[in-house]
């Protein structure tokens, strides 16, 4: 796993050096959902007849300190740091873990016990063709609860993350979670329909659909701008922050990649938010231009049973990056009430 895990390293730097050569122009993204992922290779897998329950957690029996095989033997990569009570964090596509290691390490060291995977063809994690919807996720972070035996977890999910943990309590209730953060989510739905007129148009999705098959490393790079806010006026742009971002997207599988967006676009999770019994911290940046407010949190928040909506003021998608001392702050706060 360690050579594995140096090996990756290695490729990544050698594509972000590859990728840092030059700076794209973003044309106009207004309306594009939180776009991104994709490896260089296709990697079908096929489920393993025998792995229809998620391993135990006993190294001898299911996981390494790093991996865990869900229930139709698919292997998750996921980091652990610290001890205390979990706080579960879910990733946005088509990121990693990695992306929320700030407010791990944070976390970390006050006292908790944090824990993240690698979404199914994210990141380190087995890239499979199937499963590259919510369900699937959901059930994914459901084996890993399982497995690692979490209760009283704290769950926080980043933008699909946020609608990966809203599908994951609607489908398999709050008897382990304690509390719930949702983090600029994609919930309740994103696409425009006769019900959902606020939504955005399926030409809009069909559109990030087109940039992944063109020239996917290019469109991470174009998408890195409005994602993390760095075409407003003022914005103090790290090209560090960008080259991690594009590096982690590069690391999600095409399948991921491409078959993830009808599953952040096109799913309803109005009704999870409904089963959402759980004290529930809505965190979400009013100038997020790649799942806007209005359509998102400040909808969910109505919702939610007991939702608590924190809007930050001028925040882009990417806050847990742009205003990750704030968000690390607001997080600890919430735990330890």
């Amino acid at each position: 796993m360690r050579n594995q895990d140096q090996a990756g390293r290695f490729d990544r730097r050698r594509l972000l050096a590859a990728a840092a050569a030059g700076t794209a122009a973003l044309p106009q993204a207004a309306g594009l959902l939180a776009a991104s992922a994709t490896a260089t290779q296709l990697l079908a897998a096929t489920p393993s007849q025998a792995a229809t329950q998620p391993q135990p957690a006993h190294p001898s029996k299911g996981h390494t300190a790093t991996t865990i095989t869900t229930r139709d033997g698919t292997q998750l990569y996921y980091k652990d740091w610290g001890k205390g009570q979990p706080i579960v964090f879910s990733h946005g596509w088509p990121l990693s873990s990695d992306a929320w290691e700030d407010q791990m390490f944070f976390l970390a060291s006050q006292g908790f016990r944090c824990i993240a995977h690698d979404r199914r063809g994210h990141g380190r994690s087995q890239q499979t063709w199937h499963g590259n919807d919510l369900d699937t996720y959901a059930d994914d972070l459901a084996d890993l609860v399982q497995a690692l035996d979490l209760r009283g977890a704290v769950h926080v999910g980043h933008s699909t993350g946020g609608g990966e943990v809203t599908r994951y309590i609607g489908r398999h209730g709050t008897s382990r979670v304690a509390k719930a953060v949702l983090v600029s989510a994609i919930p309740p739905f994103m696409l425009k329909t006769a019900g959902n007129p606020t939504g955005q148009p399926k030409e809009d999705f069909d559109k990030v659909r087109a940039a992944v098959l063109a020239d996917r490393t290019q469109f991470w790079r174009d998408l890195s701008v409005p994602f993390f806010g760095y075409n407003r006026p003022g914005a103090k742009v790290s090209e560090g922050v960008r080259e991690q971002f594009v590096f982690q997207c590069m690391m999600a599988s095409f399948p991921a990649s491409y078959l993830g967006i009808q599953a952040w676009s096109e799913t309803d999770l109005t009704e999870d938010l409904k089963r959402i019994n759980v004290p529930t911290l809505v965190i979400h940046g009013d100038d997020d231009q790649i799942v806007p407010i209005a359509n998102s949190a400040r909808r969910s928040a109505t919702i939610i049973p007991k939702a608590t909506l924190k809007v930050y003021e001028g925040g882009s998608h990417g806050i847990a990056a742009t205003l990750k001392d704030r968000l690390n702050q607001d997080l600890l706060a919430f735990v330890r009430t």
